[in-house]
């Protein structure tokens, strides 16, 4: 696609494009690389619309991968031999080089190696100190990852609190926010715990709030003020970083002024592609220091023995290794480095940043352009902002025929796919956005309950019964994205379903939800 419309081109819509957005010349150097480390695309003609789901591994990472295993001996890192050892230290550099992408201090973060964002909600989850008072505050807006922790909270007596989706653009509003952090008035003696003069370091804490820097539904950008916003109020907080983190950075120094989660959650295959199975926890040590396991396994303990009661005992590690279950995917993890390393050669995520904002940008304009003939109405309702102020990448729609009603994600995926275009469709694991976008209430939610009751636990044709639209389809930019990309998308959305009437038949089953 580059050699049709990179952001040299001459032709009249990449003047358009160049007019409107200037600062996506700065940017060439990823045509240039969509040309050759990202060359499979242009090979087999696909367009690739879906960095959210996961990023694309450039050639030479993978090339990287090949030949570090080509060249050395690595074996399981729990032992002091030559290729124990220098598996551990290639696993020990990347944690390294993880603190320093952030900015953090070893001295106050650690790297917790995970298969991925939700392994790491999960061991926070599962091990964070739950009690009858305390509380989980979610944002509506969250990856189930995330809204599956209100399961351990309830198994530990805790109660969870949602934050609303509200407005147009989908997004949350900070008053909200700082009302459910607050809920009700806390007695003296819990406040003063909160505030880190009782109990220990920093006090008992009111509960755990987790949220997405970014969401993965629309592409809302959540204020990184409100970790601040929330530790002040008691709060240990988890910071969802996944779909944030291929086009932005997240600084963690203590001389940023910026913000200092207590747990970060990271997928790294989402931010250039390979590995896929290694993601982290990232946490602040004082925090770690209040989880406590429940259980544990090879790798996370000093010492066990197989007694019982008092003679079944276990010293667990330190650190991070006493979260690290079993042996890590020691294979892998250094990719991660690699990884790193190409984003720093390509300009850093800055670079990238400015390459897909100008391209959302543009993929807006042109959606909410698209009309249907004989003055017909618009061809597509987007969920969530309409520019590119406080969103990242994301662009989640639907596409209305020419009365007006959603043509089913489901026969959109399909003829999709079937034109070389891979996209997102469905409801992304975010049903709380899901919900706000496509004005699923509580009542209607009542509605497919008792007609799911009355179909014998038939939640298909339950849905289809009620004639409900509960998916979406969902684009999203990075870094191998070009100007055609975009404007495959736009012609192919035209010229399929400009002027057509939507039809419920034939459909496949629904997706994951």
């Amino acid at each position: 696609m580059q050699s049709k419309e990179s952001c040299t081109d001459q032709s009249p819509r990449a003047k358009e494009f160049l007019d409107r957005y200037p600062e996506y010349a700065s940017t060439t150097l990823l045509d240039d690389l969509r040309a050759t480390e990202y060359s499979f695309l242009d090979e087999n003609n696909h367009i690739y619309l879906d960095y959210t789901g996961a990023g694309l591994a450039a050639h030479s990472q993978h090339e990287a991968h090949r030949q570090r295993l080509r060249h050395g001996a690595f074996g399981n890192p729990h032992s002091v031999n030559p290729t124990s050892q220098a598996t551990t230290d290639l696993v020990e550099e990347t944690r390294s080089r993880i603190l320093r992408y952030f900015s953090a201090s070893a001295d106050e973060y650690t790297v917790i190696f995970t298969p991925n964002a939700t392994g790491a909600a999960r061991l926070v989850g599962e091990s964070y100190p739950w009690r009858r008072g305390a509380r989980l505050v979610l944002t509506a807006d969250n990856h189930n990852s995330l809204n599956g922790l209100r399961e351990f909270a309830r198994r530990g007596n805790s109660r969870t609190v949602y934050v609303p989706v509200d407005g147009d653009e989908l997004r949350t509003w900070e008053a909200d926010v700082v009302a459910a952090l607050e809920g009700s008035r806390c007695s003296p003696a819990d406040w003063l715990a909160a505030k880190g003069f009782a109990g220990g370091a920093r006090g008992r804490r009111r509960g755990l709030f987790a949220y997405p820097a970014q969401s993965n539904f629309t592409g809302v950008r959540h204020p990184l003020s409100w970790v601040g916003l929330a530790q002040d109020r008691g709060y240990d907080v988890l910071l969802d970083a996944a779909a944030y983190l291929p086009t932005a950075t997240l600084d963690l120094s203590s001389s940023s002024g910026g913000p200092r989660p207590d747990f970060v959650t990271v997928s790294w295959y989402k931010v250039f592609g390979a590995p896929t199975g290694v993601g982290c926890l990232v946490a602040r040590r004082e925090a770690l220091a209040r989880l406590r396991r429940p259980w544990f396994a090879g790798g996370t303990v000093r010492a066990a023995t197989t007694g019982s009661g008092r003679r079944a005992w276990h010293v667990p590690e330190d650190g991070a290794a006493a979260f690290e279950d079993g042996t890590v995917d020691f294979l892998s993890i250094p990719d991660v480095a690699v990884g790193l390393d190409w984003v720093a050669r390509v300009g850093g995520p800055d670079v990238v940043a400015t390459r897909v904002r100008c391209l959302t940008g543009w993929l807006l304009d042109e959606l909410r352009a698209l009309r249907h003939g004989d003055g017909g109405g618009g061809m597509v309702v987007v969920y969530g902002p309409v520019g590119v102020w406080g969103r990242g990448g994301t662009v989640c729609f639907n596409v209305l025929d020419r009365d007006g009603v959603v043509f089913d994600e489901r026969l959109v995926a399909a003829e999709s796919s079937a034109a070389g275009i891979s996209l997102r469709t469905g409801c992304f694991c975010n049903p709380g956005a899901g919900a706000a976008a496509l004005g699923i209430t509580p009542a209607v939610l009542d509605r497919v309950g008792r007609a799911r009751a009355e179909s014998n636990g038939d939640l298909e044709g339950a849905l289809d019964g009620l004639g409900l639209t509960i998916g979406a389809i969902r684009v999203s930019l990075g870094i191998a994205s070009v100007l055609a990309d975009v404007e495959a998308l736009v012609a192919f959305v035209e010229a399929t379903y400009r002027d057509r009437v939507a039809t419920t038949k034939n459909l496949p089953p629904r997706g994951k939800c």
